[in-house]
């Protein structure tokens, strides 16, 4: 494979200017802030076989405190973008702010103070087999230079904040997948850093491993109030977890705000093709007996679709009032997602047409009839 160089703008800071940043960098600190800007920001790859451009054009802010999820299919930019934020990636245009700071302009001392305000964990764990977990937790603050004993008093902080007392001299072969998540979380956490970056950090774990990591960030995010910023490619951790979601497309911002909004309701392609694993088909008994016309004596089915923007959830007593009839609930798939309710019912109701769908409006986001079955359905 031909190697990557990277074009790149960054501009050096020297002498005062460097202090000016450090000092800046100190006090964005102890304000405790969090917040990342991206301004017009591109990255192009170079190689033999031409540009790459993995980021272009991407202007957005993540406000401090939140659980900001982006997401996208693989090779969207997901990776790149993260790493612009500790500048393990350079931009090739546009700045990436941290608490107000353009970090393009840190010299290596205001970027190793940064990369200590910025938590970070990673899909495969990175943990280091020949040391212990207490030994693994450890580690940045003795490269830091911090004393022993605050050392040990962080370390037991940080282990009991993620479960994991009475694991210090527990060597990483002997933990479970999500154990060492655990300890992955709890080395992040160690500096006490404003923003916790996670790079696809569940993708290696099953299931139920998943929701409790995920349970886990949420109560640290919310007992800490720091800023979790983390990438994936499964809709059903931002469910999940996220206030906020960035969906990706090819380098490109397809769409971006709550996440209640964008289930509900996804604007682009991109975003519907990623929240199709969520959704259900049409079970195969009430399929396998749906008509194109009226059955004699039958009923419509209808989809009802809620966006989570309607003024009310799913309520059978009001839908049946608006058409003027008797609603029978077949199938549902309604999810709760920052107290808004959305999702998909199937219905069915006699006597409705096309024409009388209107009388749904403001009851739900949209509504269609699928066909006609026999009422016995």
């Amino acid at each position: 494979m031909a190697a990557l160089t990277v074009e790149t703008t960054a501009v050096p800071v020297h002498g005062a200017a460097t202090e000016k940043v450090a000092t800046a960098t100190r006090v964005a600190s102890a304000a405790g802030a969090g917040s990342v800007r991206f301004e017009k920001l591109g990255k192009i790859y170079r190689s033999a076989a031409g540009a790459v451009n993995a980021l272009e054009d991407i202007d957005l802010e993540i406000p401090a405190g939140r659980v900001y999820g982006i997401i996208g299919r693989s090779g969207a930019g997901k990776s790149s973008l993260l790493r612009t934020i500790n500048r393990l990636e350079t931009p090739t245009s546009g700045r990436v702010l941290v608490d107000g700071q353009d970090i393009g302009r840190f010299d290596e001392d205001a970027l190793v103070e940064l990369r200590r305000r910025l938590g970070m964990i990673f899909q495969h764990f990175n943990l280091l087999s020949a040391k212990t977990v207490r030994e693994n937790v450890a580690l940045p603050l003795v490269v830091a230079g911090v004393p022993k004993k605050q050392i040990a008093e962080r370390v037991d902080e940080v282990l009991a904040l993620v479960g994991l007392e009475g694991k210090h001299n527990v060597y990483p072969s002997r933990l479970s997948g999500g154990q060492k998540q655990r300890v992955g979380i709890a080395r992040a956490l160690v500096h006490k850093p404003e923003i916790l970056l996670c790079d696809e950090a569940t993708s290696a774990l099953d299931p139920e491993t998943t929701l409790s990591i995920l349970k886990l960030l949420k109560d640290i995010n919310r007992s800490l109030g720091l800023t979790i910023i983390l990438i994936t490619h499964e809709m059903s951790v931002i469910r999940e977890i996220c206030e906020n979601v960035l969906v990706l497309e090819q380098g490109r911002i397809a769409e971006e705000g709550p996440v209640w909004q964008v289930f509900g309701a996804p604007k682009h392609d991109a975003t519907r093709a990623l929240l199709r694993p969520l959704s259900r088909d049409l079970p195969e008994d009430i399929a396998a007996r749906l008509q194109p016309q009226p059955v004699a004596g039958g009923e419509a089915v209808l989809e009802l679709h809620y966006t989570g923007g309607e003024s009310a959830g799913p309520d059978l007593s009001c839908l049946a009032s608006a058409l003027g009839t008797s609603v029978r609930l077949l199938h549902g798939t309604i999810d709760r997602i920052q107290g808004h309710a959305q999702g998909t019912l199937l219905v069915a109701a006699r006597g409705v047409s096309e024409s009388n769908l209107e009388a749904l409006k403001g009851h739900v986001g949209s509504a269609r009839i699928l066909g006609h079955v026999a009422s016995d359905v």
